[in-house]
């Protein structure tokens, strides 16, 4: 068994080996809090989400590290706009990311750093690269000098004699303009912390080459992010830390974007769909199902068509499960997913290969069903809720459908009301008045619920 993950810094797929035998130790870059979370946002998460899953399934123990960035220009900018402190922005929207992280059963972080949280050992980082002549002060600012650093712009595979370096403003005593920012001196009603070099506050790579650095140590596994931040966020990471004298990530893995009208999903371009609203209009399994089962190297072109294709796709397993469950009962994932599944995760998280698995295993089941081989049945869908749970889409599992019963309860409600109105149709049919047992069905479907007629009697399932 091997994993083989794409290393956007070797330009190939590599064979994954760890640092250390048994573990895997994971960096994502995380939210920038500075508004709610659009469907973009969330499936980097929820691709990093599937990778830590599919680590731990093949018995690895997994580290998993995703930051918060709750400073930056832009949370300033609107807190001065709104007459808010700073703070109360930042953790509005840190608690609307998680919220979106749960909606869409993400596993919590082993820790969820705060850039606030780290000014410390972004003091101790950028003194240490003061001292080896990697950095400089000027005008309360430190800035990294880029040309002291000879791997630099390897990641993105970038000229330095043709580089524009982004700027913000204040950011004045530069010896190259290409140099950039580590701190950046602070301006009258904005935060700041106390430094060797004045008061100001942390520029955007320094965070998390600091927070990398405090929790996976001098070297990890796996550092990721979108495609976005490959330039400049990343180079500087990498120029930092190595510069630093850590070794940084063994391999950079980066998942595309969501994109409407062939451009990055963005607050900016005004074409973002905000999580919360998504889930008032869609379930949140089946816009996981919709985010999650592209491969992560893909980009995913948003629309609702797409999303009402990903929502049948998603009910046709269900529908599966539903029967089997109705005719032999609670069935447990297998302990084991199937070969062919296995060899598509391995290759570099090939999910779409994977769910093809998946949808196969559920067509040999239904014909099982058909043949009324119970239990070939009941074994087709053990392997299903087995591949399903590495994906975190197991309808059965307590995520979703309550841990403390609640979800299974309301189901039960739903349920004993939805067949008191078919024994109403199927009265109606009985004595032949099709005009009232076809106007309850068409309330039904109205309501979002589907009636499958079957020879023990009529099924009911979401549409």
């Amino acid at each position: 068994m091997t994993i083989r993950l794409y290393d956007t810094s070797a330009r190939q797929i590599r064979d994954f080996t760890p640092l250390r035998p048994g573990c895997v130790s994971i960096y994502l870059c995380g939210a920038t809090v500075q508004a709610a979370p659009h469907i973009g946002h969330i499936r980097s998460g929820l691709n990093f989400d599937i990778m830590r899953r599919w680590f731990t399934y093949r018995g690895y123990d997994v580290t998993f590290v995703r930051n918060v960035t709750d400073i930056d220009d832009k949370i300033i900018t609107k807190a001065a706009e709104q007459g808010r402190p700073w703070w109360s922005i930042g953790y509005e929207n840190e608690c609307a990311f998680n919220a979106a992280y749960d909606a869409l059963g993400c596993l919590r972080p082993t820790v969820e750093p705060r850039a606030t949280g780290h000014v410390p050992e972004m003091i101790e980082m950028m003194r240490g690269l003061i001292e080896r002549g990697h950095a400089y002060a000027a005008d309360g600012n430190v800035y990294f000098d880029v040309r002291s650093f000879p791997g630099y712009l390897s990641l993105s595979n970038q000229e330095l004699d043709n580089l524009l370096q982004p700027s913000g403003e204040g950011e004045t005593g530069k010896r190259d303009p290409r140099d950039f920012a580590m701190w950046k001196a602070s301006k009258p009603g904005e935060p700041s912390w106390e430094t060797p070099w004045g008061r100001g506050r942390p520029g955007w790579h320094l965070e998390c080459s600091a927070m990398a650095h405090k929790y996976l140590g001098e070297a990890f596994d796996i550092h990721g992010g979108g495609i976005d931040l490959i330039f400049p966020h990343h180079e500087n990471e990498i120029a930092q830390a190595k510069a630093f004298g850590d070794d940084f990530a063994a391999y950079w893995a980066h998942n595309a974007w969501v994109t409407m009208s062939g451009e990055k999903m963005s607050k900016s371009l005004g074409n973002s769909v905000l999580v919360s609203e998504m889930v008032k209009h869609w379930r949140p399994i089946v816009l996981r199902y919709y985010l999650g089962t592209p491969h992560y190297r893909s980009m995913i072109e948003y629309s609702e068509e797409a999303l009402r294709e990903a929502e049948s796709a998603f009910a046709r397993i269900e529908g599966f499960i539903q029967r089997v469950v109705e005719k032999a009962g609670p069935v447990e994932p297998a302990a084991e997913v199937p070969p062919a599944f296995a060899e598509a995760m391995d290759d570099d998280l090939g999910v779409p290969q994977a769910l093809a698995i998946v949808h196969t295993t559920v067509r040999q089941g239904n014909s099982a069903l058909t043949a009324d081989d119970k239990e070939s049945a009941v074994a087709r869908l053990a392997e299903v809720r087995a591949m399903l749970g590495v994906l975190g889409l197991d309808p059965l599992d307590e995520r979703w459908t309550g841990g403390d019963g609640r979800g299974e309860d309301l189901h039960g409600v739903v349920d004993s009301l939805v067949r008191l109105v078919l024994e109403q149709r199927e009265a109606a049919r009985g004595r032949k008045d099709y005009a009232t047992a076809d106007a309850i069905r068409d309330q039904l479907q109205h309501s979002g619920l589907a009636i499958e007629d079957t020879p023990s009697g009529p099924r009911w399932s979401l549409s």
